[in-house]
């Protein structure tokens, strides 16, 4: 423990960070082990974020923890691109085996999500000769300018920093719960061709399988495949954002395995390295190949630690069958809170539980899904982290619980953290 206290750090920070960069809780963490947390003043807390869906093999998993202290001693940076190293090289092969399709596979490595995102499109309009990409509203795909303008939710993450790059163009996500049918969609994208962007000048279309900022919505199979055919027909890049959904999260290894498609690009990263800064961009060779030498990486490009880091986190996915594991904790979680769902049919409208541990529920007033009970769902988070349970929220309205447990937790640390959520329900309620 240090002799600063969560308060004591909280003012530092406030003078030293910029606002924008803020915090949800005045936690300020010591050290952590598999699915708990421990702060500066000696509180324990079950977390139910693992960063946002980053640490799905547990803080300081003793496999990874391992692998990438083997590797400092060894060396912490050459650069991928000047000297490299073989963990990359075996690291890509793997990535090339385990998403989805027969097509031969190629990767490259990048550092953030926003830059895996943004390698997509460079490889599309260099594969294709085209400019437009087409993203949806609710989506998120990151911080950068191009990834801003590709995400579909003003606040906080557009707000103040347009005008955004050109080209850009969305359409509706289908979501059943807000009455956005996959027609309602695909009429949609066939009037974007119509008014907007022809379809011979679209380079690619980004999708999450399952929306994470917007509210974890996940795509229904057959939009999935409506895409696929689509753009199979107009010869469009089809990039799947696997960057929260991918490395086991939603009880496949990559989320897209659910539509049994197979995706032309797909971006990895959060669960890819167990908590070291690691992105790739995945896909067909063909279309990897279209940049020319030099025009894609980064100096921090496949980090020799995150590559030790990714290496052993796929070890640990299949020696625990994590994948599997995964659909148990959405069963589990969906059970338990089906039964809360019951206690408070008015204020709890949605539960979504059907990928893995990627689970949500939506908070509404008075049974009504037009209704966003954003106050319930910021109380709801304060008083969780008060009592020990980090909970995480989202949605394009902001009243959505996300849970991203790490998929080693155990049952008694899943029905301890829902016990606090069950409790902090009913306190809320009766006020």
């Amino acid at each position: 423990m240090t002799n600063v206290s969560n308060e004591q750090w909280q003012v530092r920070k406030n003078a030293a960070f910029a606002r924008g960069q803020g915090n949800m809780a005045p936690v300020y963490i010591d050290h952590a082990k598999n699915a708990e947390m421990w702060d500066v003043d000696g509180n324990r807390y079950i977390d139910f974020g693992t960063g946002i869906a980053v640490c799905s093999t547990g803080h300081a998993n003793p496999k990874v923890t391992a692998a990438v202290q083997q590797q400092l001693q060894r060396f912490s940076h050459t650069c991928v691109m000047v000297t490299p190293y073989g963990s990359a090289v075996e690291l890509a092969e793997k990535l090339n085996e385990l998403v989805p399709g027969n097509t031969p596979k190629k990767t490259i490595f990048v550092t953030t999500g926003a830059e895996a995102v943004e390698n997509c499109v460079k490889i599309a309009r260099a594969h294709t000769g085209r400019r437009g990409v087409i993203a949806f509203n609710g989506g998120f795909h990151g911080r950068t300018m191009l990834a801003m303008g590709l995400t579909g939710k003003i606040t906080p993450y557009k707000n103040l920093f347009g005008p955004f790059p050109a080209e850009i163009y969305h359409a509706p996500y289908p979501v059943k719960y807000h009455g956005v049918s996959v027609e309602d969609s695909l009429k949609a994208l066939e009037m974007l061709f119509k008014v907007d962007i022809a379809p011979s000048d679209v380079a690619a279309i980004i999708v999450e399988p399952v929306q994470g900022e917007g509210g974890f919505y996940p795509a229904p199979n057959d939009f999935m495949q409506a895409l696929r055919a689509m753009c199979d027909e107009f010869g469009i890049v089809l990039i799947a954002d696997e960057i929260q959904t991918g490395f086991g999260r939603t009880g496949k290894f990559f989320c897209s395995e659910y539509a049994d498609i197979e995706p032309d690009l797909i971006t990895v990263a959060k669960g890819v390295a167990g908590g070291f800064p690691l992105s790739a961009v995945v896909g067909k060779a063909e279309i990897m190949d279209a940049p020319l030498p030099g025009g894609l990486g980064g100096t921090y490009a496949g980090s020799p630690i995150g590559c030790a880091a990714a290496l052993a986190v796929i070890d640990v996915i299949a020696e625990e069958n994590l994948v599997e594991r995964s659909v148990q904790i959405g069963t589990l979680f969906g059970d338990r809170l089906a039964a809360l769902q019951r206690q408070f049919p008015d204020a709890i409208g949605d539960i979504r539980a059907s990928r893995g541990a990627m689970i949500a529920m939506e908070l509404v007033k008075n049974g009504d899904a037009e209704q966003a009970d954003v106050e319930l769902t910021k109380a709801l988070v304060t008083l969780a982290y008060q009592r020990g349970l980090i909970l995480l929220s989202c949605g394009t309205r902001g009243n959505v619980i996300r849970f991203l447990p790490a998929l080693t937790i155990s049952d008694e640390l899943i029905n301890e953290g829902l016990d606090i959520v069950s409790d902090c329900f009913k306190e809320l309620a009766a006020r």
